[in-house]
């Protein structure tokens, strides 16, 4: 009976731990850090992406979506000042690690995040994530960065907008 329930347990983590291809869409939340922290108390978005099984345990592909920051007073050489919300697209280049024995993954998006907001520039957008995986659906944590500069009182300021981001996707088939 023992042997029958390991060899059971075993499968079901097997079949958990399996590459996913296709479409994946789903939602996160998060905690600005580093320069976003200072204009955002929170941030939440949307996540898409398609993915390709290339190798045993490896899918790359495309993904996009959509992060909001919501704005907050802050701080700025002796005045206040209120933020306005402000977001991003990416549109990256996605790989995922999936290990054999474990239903957990690794993974990382990277490419470029489009400013939604007039005087805020795009750029370098960066991802990595670890999660859990069963059957058509992850959860994941990850570290969300956008390189970026922002036109403020007439300078402008390099900024690092970055969340720690908890995710749910689900794989639509």
């Amino acid at each position: 009976m023992k042997k029958l329930l390991l060899l059971g347990a075993f499968a079901l983590l097997g079949g958990a731990a399996h590459a996913q291809e296709g479409f994946k869409l789903g939602g996160h939340i998060g905690a600005p850090v580093g320069d976003a922290s200072k204009y955002s108390p929170f941030t939440f978005g949307i996540d898409g992406a398609y993915m390709w099984n290339i190798a045993k345990n490896f899918d790359l592909g495309v993904a996009t979506g959509y992060s909001h920051f919501v704005g907050k007073d802050y701080d700025y050489r002796g005045g206040r000042y209120k933020s306005e919300d402000f977001g991003y697209i990416p549109v990256a280049v996605s790989g995922k690690y999936s290990f054999a024995k474990a239903p957990i993954f690794v993974g990382l998006d990277l490419g470029y995040g489009i400013s939604v907001k007039d005087g805020m520039d795009g750029g370098l957008y960066a991802q990595p994530k670890f999660g859990y995986q069963k059957n058509n659906m992850e959860l994941y944590l990850g570290y969300q960065t956008i390189g970026s500069r922002r036109d403020f009182e007439r300078e402008r300021i390099d900024n690092n907008f970055g969340a720690i981001n908890f995710g749910i996707n689900f794989y639509l088939k």
